[in-house]
């Protein structure tokens, strides 16, 4: 099993930034991407962002330019710095971890964590 915790989360004007953090623990192996993942309120969870264990990124286009993602792999922690906010980015957020970045894009994996709440006004 895998345990993720996320947070960093809250309330944001548009044009705001936030930072996102989440620990990771249980079957977590070294070469894992971490990834963020995001579920707006009646739509299905989508992916956003990943990081490979040796720092490559990869994200959904609606995000590029705006979100970074980076990891610490000594601690097993995935962090999203949120910059230029939308309304549209209004979402709960989760993180993941897998060894299969086509895995990761799909969002449909065994476990997850209670995600953060990110709310983006106008």
């Amino acid at each position: 099993q895998v345990q993720l915790v996320e947070s960093g989360g809250g309330l944001v004007q548009a044009g705001g930034s936030l930072n996102l953090s989440c620990v990771a623990s249980g079957r977590v192996f070294s070469r894992s991407f971490m990834a963020w993942f995001r579920q707006a309120q009646g739509k299905e969870r989508e992916f956003v962002a990943a990081v490979s264990n040796g720092g490559g990124t990869y994200y959904v286009d609606s995000v590029k330019g705006r979100f970074t993602i980076s990891r610490d792999n000594a601690k097993n922690t995935v962090y999203l710095q949120m910059d230029s906010l939308k309304p549209e980015d209004t979402a709960v957020y989760y993180c993941n971890v897998d060894l299969s970045l086509p895995a990761l894009r799909t969002a449909k994996l065994h476990w997850w964590g209670q995600g953060t709440q990110v709310t983006v006004s106008n």
